[in-house]
């Protein structure tokens, strides 16, 4: 800033309570996909690979219209004002994530069409139209067909006693038109076929009959041979549809009795939900979709015409029926610190000194190892556990079970309402407390997604205490494709304050005094303001670097804005929703915020401080939104070891911001722009580093 210009900002403050000063958060996650649909695009990244980009933002759309646009439909039905600190309102708000969303799905099929599927071919991978069928692969299809599809539909023409049929959340469903009328002389001029879900979407052709990785779609099959369903029937048009649904679940958790029973109850009405959006072939004609429309109560802004299949998130069924490691990312054994490859007891490790790994480049068996041998140790006396999303048959349950039938006290706190894996909990919660575990479903109103596991073990000084505390979820494939640290420690203050946590979820009272850890929802917050202004005080010598995945708390952004008003440095590196505005003159210009985009999905939450010369970093399970805040029990662990300390801010941070690969920089109007600007361009990927660093065959811990 000149002279001139910081005088006139000290005449006239901006209020940092202005909406134009902060980003929408449904906007900024829809950006999050249009980086991810990058990748898809990119030349450099595997063809195989950039066809699962390409199905994961179908995947994560899917999800926010589930959620994201279903609540704003709720909110605008209700007549509910501005919400976020941007107030657009839900009018607004709807119209504006519509459009860009509707941008977003036509780049994807455009993306598929025109570049993913001729480069798919040139490989000898097809997905076979039906006017490419030669006849030896027609026979073998309506066979398929006879046998396989045909038994397990049930079409449905449209009458008095056959009304619509209710359509399943995110099915694939086909709108048929008919002309005729059948043995009884009924007339229908419209008949629903649903495809069961059991049916694969894809389907191989035998490589005798084509090539080695030939495609068809289910949806090809049934169009073939629609008028096998319909004898005697013409059949005017064949159209694929598919709706979207609201997939909340409302269980009102202080109103019933028992949490488990509730939403036992509740889950099998989430595939018949609200519909939030209608995607149709863009080859049907304008009377059927007026009709789904009229059926579904929806308007023409929840319709998207498609290019192509109404799903796309079903082509990565190919990339596993496809035996060309060619095409996909180069294989990584991850890296096991040397103090993890002994066979040395782990909890004497421990003892000596804490444990950090690096996921996926580390491995996340030494977590595993770590309670197996809680398991079967004799001189282990209890295990606690927090489970938010894993498997009912991961090896981490079946380490609690065999604790628990080995006599320990095992106590599991599963997140029963972890969104669209509650089904998956309740399995798991079944299974544990069959053996004898006790299970304790959380904190009323307040999901625990803090991440621990607590060791009790008794020696000759009596009892001592064990802990794990990471930022990513015990879910070992979870461990290969995301990246999150991991703390294993036998600190006595942190791992007290892990039990004095434990003691507080399941049972009730005040909110424990904690000696090192930092908790959602009582001290996080206010800690991390407080660390702030103090960086804030510091003015031109505060630094502030944090990582997380989402940054829409409004509080902390006024703060985060405050200090960059003072000097202070602040660089940000934000996965997914930012709501702050980088680079405003007079708000926010010491501000950069950065998105990393790549191989593996940024997980973990990094928070580092400068404190004068005395630095300040916690590793945490939160982001920094009002629910990890306000609304979910969190925890930040502080990483107080001087080279452990050095290591994460090297690896989660300043390697990030060095990044000029797949970094994608803020703007002030909320677009991003990738650091890279051409293919060609030399570049230096954090990911790519740290997987040379970490591989298998070298000794660093």
């Amino acid at each position: 800033m000149t002279e001139s210009e910081q005088s006139e900002s000290s005449e006239n403050p901006v209020s940092l309570d202005n909406a134009d000063l902060y980003f929408n958060r449904d906007l900024s996650i829809l950006a999050f996909n249009q980086r991810v649909l990058a990748l898809a695009d990119d030349p450099r990244v595997p063809l195989l690979e950039r066809l699962r980009f390409l199905t994961i933002v179908s995947s994560n759309l899917d999800e926010f219209f589930e959620v994201r646009m279903a609540g704003l439909l709720q909110r605008r039905k209700f007549g509910a004002g501005p919400l976020g600190p941007d107030m657009l309102g839900p009018n607004r708000e709807i119209a504006a994530v519509a459009q860009m969303a509707h941008e977003i799905i036509q780049e994807q099929y455009l993306c598929l069409n025109q570049r993913l599927l001729p480069a798919l071919a040139k490989e000898g991978i097809r997905l076979l139209r039906r006017k490419q069928w030669r006849a030896a692969q027609k026979r073998w299809i309506s066979n398929y067909f006879q046998t396989e599809v045909m038994p397990l539909l049930t079409p449905l023409s449209l009458d008095p006693a056959h009304p619509f049929p209710k359509v399943q959340n995110k099915g694939l469903n086909f709108a048929i038109v008919l002309e005729g009328q059948d043995a009884y002389g009924r007339r229908s001029p419209i008949a629903i076929v649903q495809a069961p879900r059991i049916l694969p979407r894809i389907i191989q052709i035998p490589p005798h009959l084509a090539g080695p990785s030939d495609f068809v779609f289910l949806s090809s099959v049934i169009h073939e041979h629609v008028t096998a369903l319909f004898p005697g029937l013409k059949i005017l048009g064949f159209y694929q549809f598919r709706v979207t649904r609201n997939s909340e679940l409302f269980v009102d958790e202080e109103e019933v009795d028992n949490l488990l029973d509730a939403l036992v109850d509740e889950l099998p009405m989430r595939p018949f939900g609200e519909a939030v959006r209608l995607e149709v072939a863009n080859n049907c004609p304008r009377e059927v979709v007026d009709y789904l429309l009229k059926h579904f109560e929806l308007v023409d802004d929840n319709l998207y015409s498609l290019a192509g299949p109404v799903n796309l998130s079903r082509l990565a069924a190919i990339i596993d029926m496809v035996p060309r490691q060619d095409l996909l990312f180069p294989p990584f054994v991850p890296g096991l610190p040397s103090v993890c490859s002994r066979p040395e007891n782990i909890f004497a490790r421990l003892r000596e000194a804490p444990i950090l790994l690096h996921h996926p480049y580390q491995s996340f068996n030494p977590v595993l190892d770590f309670l197996r041998q809680a398991a079967s140790d004799p001189q282990v006396i209890g295990i606690k556990q927090t489970l938010y999303r894993t498997t009912p048959d991961s090896p981490l349950i079946d380490a609690l079970i065999g604790a628990a039938l080995a006599g320990k006290q095992v106590t599991a706190v599963v997140e029963l309402k972890a969104r669209f894996d509650e089904a998956n909990n309740i399995r798991m919660a079944e299974r544990l407390e069959e053996v004898g575990v006790q299970v304790v479903y959380g904190v009323v109103n307040h999901k625990v997604h803090a991440k621990m596991i607590l060791v009790l073990r008794r020696e000759e000084e009596g009892i001592r205490l064990y802990g794990h505390l990471g930022t990513g979820n015990y879910h070992p494939r979870n461990a290969r494709i995301y990246t999150d640290l991991s703390l294993l420690t036998a600190d006595s203050d942190i791992t007290a304050d892990m039990n004095d946590l434990f003691m507080h979820i399941t049972g009730m009272g005040k909110v424990p005094q904690l000696r090192r850890l930092l908790q959602s929802p009582f001290t996080l917050f206010n800690a991390l303001i407080q660390a702030i202004e103090a960086e804030t005080r510091r003015g031109s010598e505060g630094r502030i670097l944090a990582r997380v995945n989402a940054l829409v708390e409004p509080e902390l952004i006024r703060a985060l804005y405050r200090a960059s008003q003072a000097g202070v440095e602040i660089d940000l590196v934000v996965r997914g929703a930012c709501a702050l505005r980088p680079g405003i003159p007079g708000v926010s210009e010491h501000i950069r915020v950065r998105s990393i985009v790549g191989r593996f999905l940024e997980h973990s939450r990094v928070y580092y401080f400068g404190n004068g010369r005395h630095p300040k970093l916690w590793i945490s399970s939160a982001d920094w939104m009002g629910r990890n805040l306000f609304r979910r029990l969190e925890v930040a662990v502080p990483i107080q070891d001087p080279d452990l300390r050095a290591r994460v801010l090297e690896e989660t941070l300043q390697l990030y911001l060095q990044d000029d690969c797949n970094a994608w920089i803020m703007k002030a109007d909320g677009s991003y722009e990738q650091l890279r600007r051409s293919p060609e361009d030399d570049c230096q990927s954090a990911q790519e580093i740290l997987l040379r660093h970490y591989d298998r065959s070298s000794h660093h811990g």
